[in-house]
């Protein structure tokens, strides 16, 4: 197996493991507050990820400013969103809902960023939707709160790795990932204060431990983008749902049933399909979490779209 892949699904078992622990804080903690201190302790890593040459004053100096806020925004309300459905439903489900983003993202592309979208490309989308349904079961079981959020995560998510497209190619690390983080830090920081409550010793070492291993998961997923084409680093993503499975079950006693395995199973299958049937339009799901994760790191690879692809590069 290639170095490459290795780092890859390295990076998302790191991941999945943020996002298990994240579950595990259930009702101790209110969602502003774990959002603000995983995303402040993610300083830390971004930090060791600028590029030489850029600097953070240089953030605000943007080419556009009015979509790299509007990412910001989404990234925040999809930040909220995952972390509520991470708390309040089986990580299995949260995830094979989360995993419609690229449903929305091929909607969007095809839209607002002028892209074919082949009629393959479709089918694998709806056999990963078809498979979303088996898990979720609308209709044959009570849906809550978690379920909507999960979805409302994958709206947002599409949304902010659509935007983060257009403007990666021509936009400073500086900018793409400090303005996010900022408005994560700042927007729950506020909201967090009305009930806020110092976390205890053992939650700062778990929410330290969430920025620890996040970060280390964004380098080791820089780290594979640079060995490997992108085409065998994106089907990694959807390890996670084993991943799901296992810590489900290992720590929070979730056993799916055997039509949730199948449903799962089908969104593996059809977003993989999805992810390997065009290189070039290849979609990382996002990790919502505004940082430099997954999402940010493939569309600086893709070129510029519509009038920046004849505009001058970007200033250093």
């Amino acid at each position: 197996m290639p170095t490459g892949v290795i780092f890859a699904l390295s990076a998302y078992l790191l991941y999945s493991c943020c996002d298990a622990i994240i579950k595990g804080f259930g009702s101790d903690l209110a969602v502003f507050e774990i959002a603000f201190w995983t995303a402040l302790f993610s300083f830390l890593p971004a930090i060791f990820t600028k590029p030489e040459g850029e600097h953070w004053r240089e953030g605000l100096r943007m080419r556009h400013p009015f979509l790299v806020n509007l990412r910001a925004v989404t990234g925040l309300l999809g930040n909220m969103c995952i972390i509520y459905a991470f708390v309040h439903i089986p990580l299995a489900e949260a995830y094979s809902i989360a995993f419609l983003a690229p449903i929305f993202i091929v909607f969007l592309s095809s839209h607002f960023l002028k892209e074919q979208v082949t009629w393959q490309r479709w089918l694998f989308l709806a056999a990963s939707f078809a498979g979303v349904l088996l898990v979720v079961r609308p209709g044959f079981r009570e849906l809550s709160l978690g379920h909507l959020a999960a979805l409302a995560a994958a709206f947002f998510g599409a949304i902010t790795t659509t935007v983060l497209r257009k403007v990666a190619p021509v936009e400073k690390r500086v900018s793409l990932i400090g303005i996010p983080l900022g408005y994560v830090v700042v927007a729950n920081g506020l909201l967090m204060l009305p009930g806020f409550q110092w976390p205890t010793w053992q939650e700062f070492l778990l929410l330290l431990t969430i920025g620890g291993l996040g970060g280390t998961g964004n380098l080791l997923f820089i780290a594979a983008t640079r060995r490997v084409p992108a085409s065998q680093i994106a089907p990694g993503q959807y390890s996670q749902i084993a991943w799901a499975i296992i810590f489900g079950a290992v720590f929070f006693r979730e056993f799916p049933d055997l039509i949730t395995y199948v449903g799962l199973a089908v969104v593996a299958v059809g977003g993989t399909l999805n992810v390997i049937s065009d290189e070039t339009r290849i979609r990382i799901f996002s990790r919502l979490s505004a940082g430099a994760g997954p999402a940010t790191v493939m569309s600086e690879k893709s070129p510029p779209l519509g009038d920046d692809a004849i505009a001058p590069g970007k200033d250093k």
